[in-house]
């Protein structure tokens, strides 16, 4: 991922520094596990274990060479600590190097994502309890529908962002486990208890059964959840741009001193923030579909799938840590303008009751045929006029002899959709 977006934290994860650090820790518990089972000398391990270092540099040019990652890795960890070099990587293959490290990789960087995604939480939960009972309306197909309030608008956020929570978690789970179990995952060449000793000191749980790899369907779906969070993200995102249009103005993206919305217009104050949001999404999803395309390997294994994720898997974790700290902040620093939202409310003169003026009707005998048929008309004369919906209706007198000036009152009144606002945070875990 280009620096543009990415945070430092989750940048030091996948630096090529730290990835090397982590296949030498892998190759380093392997043969304290050799050790204790009395197949590598205990002072070669502790010889080994002093003098490794990575050199990031020496590996690369030696790749060029040996045209072999893990080879390069070996041999110049080799060179590094002498004679007793001759026991690393001892029975063992590539990928029980590659993918046990990359568990541990994708363990840092899932803590780093859900940390984040907790910070999420907590921004959307601290907006919508402040605007719990501030009354928009609510928008179906783009147009007015009912009332909702602005707090149960980002509840609905919450909720959906806990369950990737509860997602990410299991992801984690499924995506923390490694394989010490040879070439083409037989044991032939190392013992099952070392494959249980490295993962155990590392936290990570060893595969049941494996090839030479590790199945890629554990990664596919851990992507896909990212590209899932990514979805709800540009949904939120979405959301607020939408708001934010001139016509309809009820909130706006934080917008800091010295900041420029046009380099030709320097009235604008553009939701850059979340466009770029919904622009980092589409990647996400292009991940997962990449990742989905790894599963199917031949035989035992093949390298098709390497190339692939030396890419997806960085930039995916990347890519979603920059997002989610950045609708974090844009929650956080929020313009909400609840007089806009009451106006644009009142813009249609009461029509957006419809609903409750048709259940008044129903209550007091008609069919509701004929009830949505005196509702609807008087709707659109308000709509089409510019008159006040409640007058068209009692100018109506198939209506008045229904419902009295007071009942058709009642009616145009927001009061039911703010009922139950208090149970339904209560439901998703806002109080």
């Amino acid at each position: 991922m280009i620096p543009r977006y990415t945070l430092p934290a989750m940048g030091a994860v996948w630096s090529e520094t730290h990835r090397l650090q982590v296949m030498l820790e892998v190759e380093l518990q392997v043969l304290e596990a050799q050790a204790a089972a009395g197949l590598v000398p205990r002072r070669a391990v502790q010889a080994i274990r002093r003098k490794a270092r990575v050199d990031a540099a020496a590996i690369q040019q030696r790749e060029a060479r040996t045209r072999h990652d893990v080879i390069a890795f070996i041999e110049t960890l080799e060179s590094r600590v002498g004679p007793d070099g001759r026991y690393l990587h001892f029975g063992l293959t590539s990928s029980d190097i590659l993918d046990t490290s990359l568990a541990v990789l994708l363990r840092e960087a899932t803590d780093l994502l859900l940390q984040d995604l907790r910070g999420l939480l907590r921004a959307l939960a601290a907006k919508a309890r402040r605007h719990k009972r501030t009354l928009m309306i609510g928008r179906t197909h783009g147009v007015h529908a009912e009332p909702t309030t602005f707090g149960l608008k980002l509840a609905m956020f919450y909720d959906q962002f806990a369950r990737h929570l509860e997602r990410l978690s299991r992801e984690r789970r499924a995506v923390s486990v490694g394989k010490v179990s040879g070439a083409v995952g037989t044991f032939a060449n190392v013992d099952p208890a070392v494959e249980r000793q490295v993962c155990r000191r590392l936290g990570l749980a060893p595969a049941p059964i494996s090839t030479q790899i590790l199945q890629r369907d554990l990664h596919a779906a851990y992507v896909s959840t990212l590209a899932l969070i990514g979805g709800s993200l540009e949904q939120l995102a979405t959301e607020l741009r939408h708001l934010a249009r001139t016509e309809v103005r009820e909130v706006e993206e934080p917008f800091g001193r010295g900041q420029k919305g046009s380099s030709a217009m320097p009235h604008k104050r553009n939701p850059v923030v979340c466009e770029r949001v919904a622009g980092l999404s589409r990647l996400l999803r292009g991940y997962a579909v990449a990742a989905m395309e790894n599963i199917a390997l031949w035989h035992e294994r093949d390298i098709s799938h390497s190339s692939v994720e030396r890419v997806i898997l960085p930039d995916a974790a990347i890519t979603l840590d920059y997002m989610l700290r950045t609708m974090t902040e844009v929650v956080r620093g929020l313009i909400v303008h609840p007089d806009r939202m009451r106006a644009n409310l009142e813009s249609t003169r009461g029509v957006t009751y419809s609903g409750q003026v048709l259940l008044a009707l129903m209550r007091r005998g008609l069919t509701r045929t004929r009830a949505y048929t005196l509702v609807q008309r008087a709707a659109l004369s308000a709509w089409r006029n510019g008159g006040e919906f409640g007058d068209v209706l009692l100018r109506d007198p198939a209506v008045r002899a229904r419902l009295t000036p007071a009942a058709v009152r009642r009616c145009l009144s927001p009061a039911p959709h703010l009922k139950h606002v208090d149970r339904i945070f209560k439901r998703v875990g806002l109080k």
